[in-house]
């Protein structure tokens, strides 16, 4: 074979690959999607999605800062269907939030006074199995108007 009918082979052969892996679904995208389905309304997600492997009764703890003048979204979801439940405390223990209260809510939009430091808790319903992982996604919506 000569050289000029192998460069074009090569090529094509490159390009084929190259959209093929383009094609292919990200391989993080499906932990977190049935997340992403719930940041609509113009919320952004902070593409940093707190995940857990969970076994039993066992409780995930997550920490995160909240800023004034966002309305904000925390959604939970599992890639493999479990039911999660979160709880949402302020530094001193109190707590602010709690799906437990309020017919698991897969979801829960809210808006705080002020910064705060917060410590989500996350875990899988009784009743969905002894394992899985818990996936919380949190979302912003800015309350000021963009000089922009």
């Amino acid at each position: 074979m000569n050289s000029e009918k192998t460069l074009p082979l090569t090529l094509l052969f490159i390009t084929l690959m190259v959209m093929m892996a383009m094609g292919q679904p990200s391989a993080t995208l499906p932990v977190y999607s049935d997340c992403l389905k719930q940041m609509d309304e113009g919320f952004i997600h902070n593409s940093q999605p707190m995940k857990a492997l969970l076994t039993g009764s066992e409780v995930a703890e997550f920490r995160t800062t909240l800023f004034e003048g966002n309305v904000y979204r925390i959604a939970t979801c599992s890639p493999t269907n479990k039911k999660i439940w979160f709880s949402i405390y302020d530094t001193n223990n109190n707590l602010l939030f709690s799906t437990t209260r309020h017919n698991y809510s897969s979801s829960w939009d809210f808006q705080i006074k002020g910064n705060l430091e917060c410590k989500i808790e996350a875990g899988l319903m009784p009743g969905e199995g002894n394992s899985g992982m818990a996936v919380i996604l949190i979302g912003v919506k800015s309350l000021e108007k963009s000089s922009f």
